[in-house]
């Protein structure tokens, strides 16, 4: 089977794809486009001078973190999805935990926030969120996010891309002094390293975009059984 992966920043995502294929435990082909593919710096850092309502954090293939704006992205996303249709794939997988409303594909389309929404909904009819977003720029909107849906949220921001060990253990000992119920990773850069840490702090569950995608995934490929 042959599967698409989407970043919005720029392919190969070396620091996402094998851990999504450890979780997977399958062999599958993954096809990898970049939105920002083909662009320097200096565009990107351009793009981000404009206005913008909400700012998505994520990294050139250097790993380079880059901040851009939601609107100027979402055109070069679809053009991806386009063309991973073109070389057929059957599932794409959404690198970033933006809902993306406008994001439509053909085949199956995976988009980590509206699963992770929805896990979380399926899990608690309310509670206290831990959740945790790569910059400042974010942590409004993310609040907003959740208060909608019923949670108290408690949001704090360390750089999944720059963020230093000692960074993520003090924002870990932030979320462990609000009590929350259950921690989210908001950003797909996050990674289980990461996770262990704020787990091993806060002794809460702690939910992880980039493994659950895995998760999903091999659900969705594996059952090659004789009858």
């Amino acid at each position: 089977m042959k599967i698409g992966a989407v970043t919005i920043g720029q392919s190969p995502r070396n620091d996402i794809i094998p851990e999504i294929r450890e979780v997977l435990d399958s062999e599958v082909e993954i096809v990898e486009k970049g939105a920002l593919d083909g662009l320097s710096l200096n565009d990107i850092n351009s793009y981000y001078s404009e206005p913008t309502n909400y700012t998505l954090v994520t990294r050139m293939n250097d790993g380079t973190e880059v901040k851009i704006p939601e609107k100027f992205i979402v055109p070069r996303i679809k053009n991806c999805i386009s063309e991973l249709e073109e070389k057929g794939v059957e599932i794409i997988i959404l690198l970033c935990t933006g809902e993306f409303p406008e994001l439509e594909s053909q085949h199956i389309l995976l988009k980590p926030g509206i699963i992770i929404k929805n896990i979380v909904k399926g899990m608690l009819e309310r509670g206290r969120l831990g959740v945790i977003v790569p910059t400042p720029d974010q942590i409004s909107a993310m609040e907003k996010k959740w208060e909608r849906n019923n949670f108290n949220v408690i949001s704090e921001s360390v750089s999944p891309y720059t963020g230093t060990n000692t960074e993520i253990i003090e924002t870990a000992n932030k979320i462990k002094n609000a009590n929350v119920d259950l921690i989210i990773l908001d950003c797909i850069g996050f990674n289980r390293k990461t996770k262990a840490v704020f787990r091993h702090v806060t002794k809460k569950p702690v939910l992880l975009p980039r493994t659950i995608i895995g998760r999903i995934v091999k659900e969705l490929v594996e059952g090659n059984y004789t009858y």
